[in-house]
């Protein structure tokens, strides 16, 4: 039986010089071919002009390149674009560039399901399948820095790990695909426009501190009562919020960069003045700021957007408190692009 060919995005630089060596080609071929893969984002062997006809085939005799395909886009009526993205295994995960006037985010997705059990998100319900690699990850960021050129005449400015999956669950592949997005020799981009967002994984907020990771880190909190966020967020019984405080001391010791927030605020749920003081207490550990962000239904009715009033008030206690809160408005909401809203609904 014919062994089945390595997807080359799995070598490193300079494993592929090695490999042209012993094919008895020189070690800078390896160098073009690693360019073509990253720096280009080629998804064929014959796009890559610069090397013969001959190694082009010798490549494709033992390599692939398991690119992820584009399946269907979605154009939100306020400019929102949905990627559905097939990998070469069939799968589906769905990626979103989000517009303002002044950047574009590509929200992205570092798992096919998810790990957790948020009850509060789509995504949540499909099981795990399996994780991304980094170069399904890299190709999320690739396509949708296209069509923010494409569609609005800018590169991409920002990326979020706040796509399908818990990134922190998927570690070793999402700082592997944050290297080769902020490489030279890949895409280039600052790891300050760079965030990740967990639902709280202490252990690995931890590393991610050790690593000296340079990006951002915003948490998905929801309340900081955990009888509260068990009820939503049922794994917060193993990782409770005294676990994530602590890891999230540890983190802004060694790195000095201030955590997001991301909270929504929902009717009969965490929607009352002990829930609002609870947070405020939780932010003055680590500093930090808020983002109150509009609840995006999935259908099962379980959860409400509570009233503007609520969402007031926790503006006005975190204002008075000194803590930054930005109340942010829902993006793609048609096209069931928003955060909570991810389940291959266009697959």
């Amino acid at each position: 039986m014919k062994d089945k060919k390595k997807d080359i995005r799995a070598l490193t630089k300079e494993q592929l010089q090695k490999f042209f060596v012993s094919e008895g080609d020189k070690s800078f071929r390896g160098t073009q071919v690693y360019e073509w893969l990253w720096n280009k984002a080629a998804h064929s062997f014959d796009d890559m002009t610069n090397i013969s006809k001959e190694t082009r085939q010798m490549l494709k005799d033992n390599f692939v390149i398991n690119h992820i395909r584009v399946d269907r886009m979605q154009r939100s009526s306020d400019g929102t674009i949905k990627n559905a993205v097939k990998l070469h295994d069939s799968l589906t995960v769905e990626s979103v560039l989000i517009p303002t006037k002044t950047r574009t985010t590509a929200c992205v997705s570092s798992q096919v399901g998810c790990s957790l059990d948020c009850q509060f998100c789509a995504t949540a319900k499909l099981k795990r399948m399996r994780n991304l690699n980094p170069d399904e990850i890299y190709d999320q960021v690739v396509a949708i820095d296209n069509e923010s050129r494409l569609y609005f005449d800018r590169p991409l400015s920002n990326i979020v790990f706040m796509g399908m999956g818990e990134p922190l669950m998927n570690y070793n592949n999402v700082m592997k695909a944050v290297e080769k997005i902020t490489s030279p020799e890949g895409l280039g981009m600052s790891p300050k426009r760079i965030t990740i967002s967990t639902s709280g994984v202490p252990k690995m907020i931890k590393k991610l501190a050790d690593d000296e990771a340079k990006i951002k880190l915003a948490v998905s909190l929801h309340s900081a009562r955990n009888e509260v966020r068990t009820q939503i967020m049922p794994f917060n019984e193993t990782f409770p919020l005294e676990d994530l405080r602590e890891a999230l001391e540890y983190w802004y010791s060694k790195t000095k960069s201030r955590i997001t927030y991301e909270y929504i605020v929902w009717k009969d749920i965490n929607d009352t003045r002990e829930d609002a003081q609870a947070l405020v207490r939780f932010c003055k550990y680590v500093p930090c700021k808020v983002n109150l962000i509009e609840y995006n239904p999935i259908d099962d009715g379980n959860f409400q957007q509570a009233p503007s009033k609520a969402t007031d008030m926790y503006q006005d206690m975190l204002e008075r408190n000194g803590i930054t809160v930005t109340v942010r408005r829902s993006r793609g909401k048609d096209i069931d692009a928003a955060c909570g809203q991810l389940a291959n609904k266009s697959a």
